[in-house]
């Protein structure tokens, strides 16, 4: 499904991502399942130079993005995935962990072969802590430039993809451009837009990336403001598909023609 605030050129299924605010672009890429149920309980990481310089690199943000939508992985395999030698992804790796944003699965893997996991925490990036510093400008235009990429690069897939109708109707590419807004309304409502994506995320959090719904009634859990409508009582089909969800938020201020 589409939607716009102009008439769309017909039907077509996507999904919605994680992540940017006036002030600040989080990276949250829907995460496997440990991940989600830490960064569903709170567990916050607030990015500084340090760490944004550890991180702005493209090739490592894809590697943590294959680690926080797929889940461990050795260097050997995301080598193969990402069609990159096994060192230069090792030396990455261990890159990363340096700067706290994956760590070794204890208990898995040989001394020879390493498996790697996401640190379960969301990463949010503020824009204005790198206002006043010039040494980190470069590494944050990196980084935005790659994040702005991913969610590109995420919905490309998706459409490339064969879905059955009812997953592509299901999901959706929605913009609107008729909205008029104070700065005060523009955060708030992505504030509230958030809000009820945790509700979902905490409430998917023990469920596996792949597998069926239990029938648990979700009214009792996401609450009578999950978006359902008033009295509509949710429920999950027991045995229904669960598949894993993308959600990219982006809603920014635009300057209008001849504005400065």
């Amino acid at each position: 499904m589409t939607r716009n605030s102009e008439p769309s050129p017909g039907p077509l299924g996507a999904s919605h991502e994680a992540a940017a605010h006036p002030a600040s672009a989080a990276a949250h890429p829907a995460s496997a399942a440990a991940s989600d149920a830490a960064a569903a309980a709170g567990a916050r990481r607030r990015i500084d130079a340090q760490s944004l310089k550890g991180l702005a690199h493209p090739l490592r943000m894809r590697i943590l993005e294959l680690l926080s939508l797929d889940g461990p992985a050795t260097s050997t395999t995301l080598a193969r995935r990402l069609g990159e030698n096994t060192g230069t992804v090792s030396w990455h790796l261990r890159h990363l962990a340096q700067h706290g944003f994956i760590e070794e699965e204890v208990g898995r893997g040989t001394k020879r072969e390493r498996w790697w996991r996401r640190v379960p925490r969301s990463n949010e990036l503020n824009i204005a802590d790198f206002r006043d510093d010039p040494e980190s400008s470069g590494a944050l235009s990196v980084y935005l430039d790659g994040l702005i990429r991913q969610y590109f690069d995420r919905v490309t897939a998706y459409v490339g993809e064969d879905w059955d109708e009812e997953w592509r109707g299901a999901g959706t590419i929605s913009d609107w451009r008729d909205l008029r807004l104070t700065r005060d309304e523009l955060g708030e409502m992505n504030a509230e837009l958030m809000r009820v994506v945790d509700r979902y995320r905490a409430h998917s959090a023990a469920r596996p990336a792949d597998g069926t719904a239990s029938g648990v009634d979700r009214d009792d859990e996401l609450g009578a403001d999950s978006g359902a409508g008033p009295g509509a009582a949710l429920r999950a089909v027991p045995g229904a598909e669960v598949r894993p969800v993308v959600v990219q938020l982006q809603s920014f201020p635009r300057k209008g023609a001849g504005a400065s």
